[in-house]
């Protein structure tokens, strides 16, 4: 395995890059949602600072807030795999194959590190997108504030992901306003996702937080990570597994896409046989 600084090129090791991590309060981890690559690098990491770190959480994007007592009776250890996956609505509120994530949720049982919830209910999600944040519901607001406004650079990042000018398409620019709804839908995501951390890192100097979140959310620190300054936690690490030649930058871009990037024996080795053709 190997792990890359993108913004200087130089290699850590995987000690190296796991007190990198642990030097700061919050620890992002990226993913494609269905990619079982991406699951087991957060396992080691998860595991690498559970070692280093006595008060761990772990956020996970995947449940929505009000799950959060199925969360606590899972981490008790009170609870079956098949009633966690049942009183979670897990095939309705995610969806995704259980088997990709349960061997990180049974790691955080094992290693007793709690789990907390960071999601909103895609009703929601789908009321401010159309309506704007003064429509937030009130039993959201002891908790969800409204989104610092994107930046520009962000909606180019957007617009890039999400196809660009294509035929079909309402919005022709990333500063189109048809764009703007769009935009406030993923900042609810991004705006959940750094409160629940916010929350749980507040009165707990020495607390340690991991963030399991798709990386759409993540990259070049345009998301959360910038949701997080905002509220008073800047620097979360972030990290994303991949090689640097596979990420271009995005325009108008001058970050990394990411603090580290780390590379598996198995990327390498596949690496190594492209560049020898």
């Amino acid at each position: 395995m190997a792990w890359i600084d993108p913004a200087t090129g130089a290699k850590l090791s995987h000690p190296e890059a796991i007190e990198r991590l642990a030097r700061g309060r919050v620890a992002l981890l990226g993913e494609q949602h269905d990619s079982a690559a991406d699951h087991r690098f957060q396992e080691l990491v998860i595991a690498g600072l559970a070692a280093r770190v006595g008060d761990l959480h772990v956020g996970f994007e995947m449940f929505p807030r009000h799950l959060q007592p199925v969360l606590d009776a899972w981490c008790g250890e009170g609870m079956s795999e098949a009633e966690f996956l049942r009183e979670t609505r897990w095939e309705e509120v995610w969806g995704f194959e259980p088997e990709l994530y349960l061997p990180l949720f049974r790691l955080c049982r094992d290693l007793g590190l709690p789990m907390f919830a960071m999601n909103v209910a895609r009703p929601v999600v789908s009321l401010i997108g159309r309506e704007g944040w003064e429509a937030l519901p009130g039993e959201y607001r002891d908790w969800l504030s409204p989104a610092l406004p994107a930046s520009a650079a962000y909606r180019r990042y957007l617009f890039a992901i999400t196809g660009g000018v294509r035929p079909g398409r309402a919005a022709q620019s990333p500063e189109d306003p048809v764009f703007d709804r769009f935009v406030r839908a993923q900042q609810v995501w991004d705006r959940a996702f750094a409160c629940a951390i916010a929350q749980t890192c507040v009165g707990h100097p020495e607390r340690r937080v991991v963030g399991i979140i798709g990386r759409g959310h993540l990259e070049f620190g345009l998301g959360t990570p910038a949701q997080l300054a905002d509220l008073g936690i800047p620097g979360a690490g972030l990290a994303l597994r991949g090689d640097a030649d596979e990420m271009p930058p995005c325009e108008g871009i001058e970050a990394p896409i990411a603090n580290l990037l780390f590379r598996s024996g198995a990327d390498c080795a596949r690496s190594g046989a492209v560049s020898k053709r």
